[in-house]
C-alpha cells in the first residue's frame, strides 16, 4: 500500500471516526483461543487493534503511516509496526487471524494476499470490512441526509480516489480469493450532535484532495447548510453505517 491519504489529518481521523460495534469482534474471535495472535493490518489509529486485544492476548498492528501510529493507543499486548501491508516482518505460519478495517481497497491485492497466506497458520482466517455512506434516522433526518448526500456526491465526489468504488460497493466485488464463510450483518450506530457529525465529514480524505486541487475549503459552506438542516446544534441524532464484511479461511 503506497498511497497515503490520512497522515495529514491523523488527529482528526482519530477524533471523529465512529467505533466499530463490539459484536463484530465477538464474532471474529468467537472460536479463537485467548493466546492466539492477530495481525491488524493498516491499523490506522488502532481502533480495531484495541478491540481485538480485549479478545486475544496478542495483536500485531501495522501501518505505513508514522503519523497514524503516533495517535494509536498504547496497550499491553499490542505491538505496533511501521510496515507496508504487502511486506510484513512476521514469521510464516505465525498468525491466527488477519484483520483489515477500512483499508483493503488501497492494497496491491496479489502481493498482500500472498503475505496473508504466508503468515496465516493452516486454517487461519482473514476478515476485511468497510463502511461507506452514513444515514440519519429517517423520521428526523431527511434534510440532514440530503445535505450530506449532496456534499458527498456533488461537491467532493470528483475528488474521491478511484479505489473508493470498492467501499461504496461494501466490498462485494473486491477481489477476495479465499474460502469464504457466511457472516451476519453488522452496523455502526452512534448518537452524535452537529459538531461531531461535521468533524467526521471534515476528516474525509476527499475534502483534503478538494482543497489541494482547488485551493478552496468546502467546509464553511457545508457547516452552514448542515446547521440549517440540523436545528439546535446540541441535538443528538442517530447515525448509522452498514458494514460490508467478508471473512475467508486459508487453505
Amino acid at each position: 500500500m503506497k498511497k497515503d491519504y490520512f497522515s495529514t489529518q491523523s488527529t482528526a481521523y482519530k477524533t471523529f471516526r465512529p467505533l466499530y460495534p463490539e459484536n463484530l469482534f465477538e464474532f471474529l474471535c468467537r472460536d479463537l483461543a485467548s493466546e492466539c495472535v492477530v495481525w491488524d493490518c493498516a491499523t490506522g489509529n488502532g481502533q480495531a487493534a484495541l478491540a481485538l486485544r480485549n479478545k486475544v492476548s496478542t495483536v500485531v498492528a501495522s501501518d505505513q503511516s508514522a503519523a497514524q501510529l503516533a495517535n494509536a493507543p498504547q496497550h499491553d499486548g499490542i505491538y505496533y509496526l511501521r510496515s507496508m501491508a504487502e511486506r510484513i516482518p512476521l514469521r510464516s505460519h505465525s498468525i491466527d487471524l488477519v484483520t483489515v478495517a477500512q483499508a483493503l481497497h488501497w492494497f496491491d491485492f496479489d502481493r498482500f494476499y500472498a503475505e496473508v497466506r504466508r503468515v496465516l497458520r493452516p486454517g487461519g482466517r482473514i476478515a476485511v470490512w468497510t463502511y461507506s455512506f452514513l444515514s440519519v434516522s429517517p423520521q428526523l433526518g431527511e434534510d440532514v441526509d440530503a445535505v450530506i448526500k449532496s456534499f458527498y456526491h456533488d461537491v467532493i465526489g470528483p475528488y474521491w480516489p478511484p479505489e473508493r468504488c470498492w467501499v461504496d460497493e461494501h466490498y462485494r466485488s473486491i477481489p477476495f480469493p479465499f474460502d469464504e464463510l457466511d457472516t451476519p450483518s453488522f452496523s455502526i450506530e452512534v448518537e452524535w450532535d452537529l459538531n461531531a457529525t461535521f468533524g467526521y465529514m471534515g476528516s474525509w480524505s476527499a475534502v483534503q484532495q478538494y482543497v489541494k486541487a482547488t485551493g478552496r475549503d468546502p467546509l464553511p459552506l457545508l457547516k452552514e447548510e448542515l446547521a440549517l438542516a440540523w436545528g439546535k446544534p446540541t441535538r443528538q441524532r442517530r447515525l448509522s453505517w452498514a458494514l460490508g464484511l467478508r471473512v475467508g479461511r486459508s487453505g
